[in-house]
């Protein structure tokens, strides 16, 4: 009977093998293959290499040695980066308290503004995802706050340290020897970390102010005084000491939840097989591991792929034309040197969906399309050197069912579904947030 049963068994198996169409691999030869991949890609280290930490995990959070992560700080930067009441500097006087940091770094966008070209002050309305937000007409273009270039996510900023596309920000590691080009950025010479520089710079640039009005006014100071009772109380209530709150915060905004995340946490069902095979082509084929590499899949350098610039759009609004073309120049526009020319920071690719809009002047609406585009390896912009090009751009010769797999994994994969965990219930202020303006408060319910 055993072998009857055996034998039955046996033959219904090959059977359905080699009759049904539909027939998927086992999916645990995916799962191998890719740890197998991984392993190479990792200097041998394996999948750990590629983990992101709990966010209260502090002790293994990348932090600025001159900004440890503290509780007390967190919570505080948390409220910070959202609070509308910050905006206390504006060009046009009504718009006071109606923009924040989160107007253009907002959750429902991936911690990204949700437009090609973030809008801070002069913004109105919200939509559904900060996608509704847009100028208000009756003021001068020239009193607008709106971004020179994609409002970039915040996102495992801890793993970078420098910020901006072109890493202007920040006066250790990637920027020493850089200090020549510090002329307008003397922030860098506090030898802070890109993270911390970027939020005590922003401050000023984007028309937010902070003092003891403001703390005692919103109900802020027990949280200062608890953050830094170090501080003498003279210097406690400070843009600095905001900075470093918001920076903290920022450092653990982390995309940990994502199902990328989760399988490498031992979770094989988190991915489906189609996506398995997407991170396959990336660590594979596609060589996008050189780029993106480690927790947040970004490494510290600049590449050129080429990508079009707002000016290359009637829709976009360029504010400085003089400086635009440095801006365009990316981190050569920084260093000054011809061969960093037209190349940009590496960006996470967690939750970049979430934005819809790609590239650093925001060319693309389509992750697929921008697989295709490094693939295919026809610059869109007419000014970038050639020789400066990426050697990757034009070189992998991906399969359409590889760019299909991939684009699965980056959309799907890479997406933390629950960055809402990193949101403030409510303000100090009792304002909403993160725009205050009428149209916002109606988009948003809080009225």
């Amino acid at each position: 009977m055993r072998k009857t049963i055996t034998l039955i068994f046996i033959t219904t198996v090959l059977f359905s093998c080699t009759n049904d169409d539909n027939y998927v691999p086992i999916v645990s030869g995916l799962d191998q293959d890719l740890k197998a991949l991984l392993m190479n890609t990792s200097n041998e280290e394996g999948l750990s290499y590629f983990v992101l930490p709990r966010s209260t995990d502090y002790r293994n959070i990348p932090q600025d040695p001159l900004n440890p992560i503290t509780k007390e700080k967190v919570e505080l930067g948390k409220l910070l980066l959202h609070e509308t009441a910050l905006g206390r500097n504006p060009k046009i006087s009504k718009m006071k308290a109606t923009y924040s940091c989160a107007s253009c770094h907002q959750a429902a966008a991936g911690f990204s503004s949700g437009l090609r070209q973030g809008i801070g002050e002069c913004g109105v309305g919200f939509g559904s995802n900060g996608n509704g937000r847009s100028i208000d007409q009756n003021v001068p273009i020239d009193s607008v706050d709106i971004q020179p270039l994609r409002s970039p996510t915040l996102l495992n900023v801890a793993y970078q340290d420098v910020m901006l596309w072109n890493g202007q920000f920040g006066g250790t590691g990637t920027n020493e020897g850089t200090e020549g080009n510090w002329t307008n950025i003397q922030e860098n010479f506090l030898k802070l970390q890109g993270v911390e520089v970027q939020a005590l710079k922003g401050q000023g640039v984007h028309r937010l102010f902070i003092d003891d009005e403001f703390v005692n006014t919103f109900g802020y100071k027990e949280m200062f005084d608890d953050a830094f009772s170090d501080v003498i109380e003279s210097e406690r209530y400070s843009t600095m000491n905001a900075a470093l709150a918001i920076a903290a915060y920022e450092r653990t905004l982390l995309a940990n939840q994502s199902p990328w995340q989760l399988w490498l946490k031992g979770d094989s069902e988190a991915m489906s097989a189609a996506e398995k095979r997407g991170a396959i082509a990336f660590f594979g084929n596609g060589k996008c591991y050189e780029c993106h590499t480690g927790p947040a899949l970004n490494d510290k350098s600049f590449h050129a792929f080429g990508m079009g610039d707002f000016d290359d759009s009637a829709t976009a609004i360029i504010l400085d034309n003089p400086g635009f073309e440095n801006v365009k120049k990316g981190r050569g526009g920084f260093t000054g040197k011809p061969e960093d020319d037209y190349k940009f920071k590496t960006p996470t690719l967690y939750n970049v969906t979430d934005n819809g809009f790609y590239g650093h002047g925001g060319t693309f609406t389509s992750i697929k399309d921008v697989i295709e585009y490094k693939n295919n390896g026809i610059p869109q912009s007419t000014d970038v050197i050639i020789e400066n090009l990426a050697t990757q751009f034009g070189t992998i010769d991906l399969t359409d069912q590889e760019i299909a797999d991939m684009t699965l994994f980056i959309e799907n994969s890479l997406r933390d579904p629950n960055l809402t965990r990193y949101v403030p219930e409510v303000l100090n202020s009792g304002f909403c947030f993160p725009n205050n303006d009428e149209q916002s408060q109606s988009d948003l319910g809080c009225n």
